[in-house]
């Protein structure tokens, strides 16, 4: 249950070093904490988009703090347009209550993931039966609803162990035409090539998410992806799993701005490299 107040681009960097397409630095996103909400628009919350749209790059966002309170679900994601049609990129997503950081693509039919965890740290998230939701379409067969190929980090990559932790990076390395890596760290598991400006994901180790692109994935379902930044309350998801089912949850969201105190982001940049 939320109300977007703003929608912003993100400005254009000056002239870099690196072939850096663009940049935010230092800002703070949060939802309102004040006000108990009275008519049926939800608690005010932000969700940004960028101008820019990309095809492949190398990704870099770095934050101190997630959102996190009763039925939060932030998310920071990359999303073209008609969707599913140009596919959905999820770097970072979970709901309150979750301690673990979700990776998933998710796209029109005929995009599916080998099923091979020795090419990342993850594992992949389960369907409704057990089965290793490794199919990308949303609507495949033997997996929640538009669960997508979603992949998993261990416990303390999401909410708040990860900000206790002094928050960290995560990283999208997309390589149009071979995969998409994803690696999740901690602050003080920065690789110091990020610190300095000048990453090196070849230098990384193993991804902590690994998806392929080529015959079992076009890469021609991922187009013009927009990068997103939101805080959703309760929904499809967090409502869903919280206590009592979403009508509690909205009720909470509603009456209690007090426990949205931490229901903010605190980002330090975001920086896109061309390949």
């Amino acid at each position: 249950m939320v109300s977007y107040q703003t929608v912003v681009g993100f400005a254009n960097p000056p002239q870099a070093a690196k072939p850096m397409l663009g940049m935010i630095i230092k800002i703070k996103i949060s939802s309102d904490h004040t006000n108990k909400i009275s008519d049926n628009k939800g608690r005010s919350s932000v969700r940004i988009h960028s101008n820019d749209q990309f095809n492949d790059g190398l990704f870099i966002f770095d934050l101190d703090h997630m959102p996190t309170g009763p039925g939060t679900w932030p998310a920071y994601w990359l999303c073209g347009q008609n969707w599913p049609n140009n596919g959905e990129i999820d770097i970072l997503e979970g709901v309150d209550g979750n301690n673990f950081n979700s990776m998933t693509l998710h796209t029109s039919e005929g995009c599916y993931m080998p099923d091979d965890g020795s090419l990342f740290t993850g594992h992949f998230a389960k369907g409704p039966q057990g089965k290793d939701a490794n199919n990308c379409f949303i609507n495949a067969q033997g997996q929640y609803d538009n669960q997508g190929c979603s992949i998993q980090t261990n416990n303390g990559y999401f909410g708040p162990q990860f900000n206790a932790a002094g928050g960290g990076v995560f990283a999208l390395e997309w390589k149009r035409n071979q995969f998409m890596k994803i690696w999740v760290f901690k602050r003080n598991e920065i690789p110091s090539d990020i610190n300095r400006g000048n990453p090196q994901p070849q230098n990384w180790g193993k991804p902590t998410a690994y998806f392929t692109l080529g015959s079992n994935c076009s890469p021609s379902h991922f187009n013009s992806q927009e990068i997103i930044i939101n805080l959703t309350f309760c929904g499809d998801w967090a409502g869903s799993v919280y206590p009592g089912g979403n009508g509690a949850c909205v009720n909470e969201v509603r009456n209690n701005p007090g426990a949205y105190t931490e229901a903010f982001w605190t980002i330090n940049y975001i920086k896109v490299y061309a390949n």
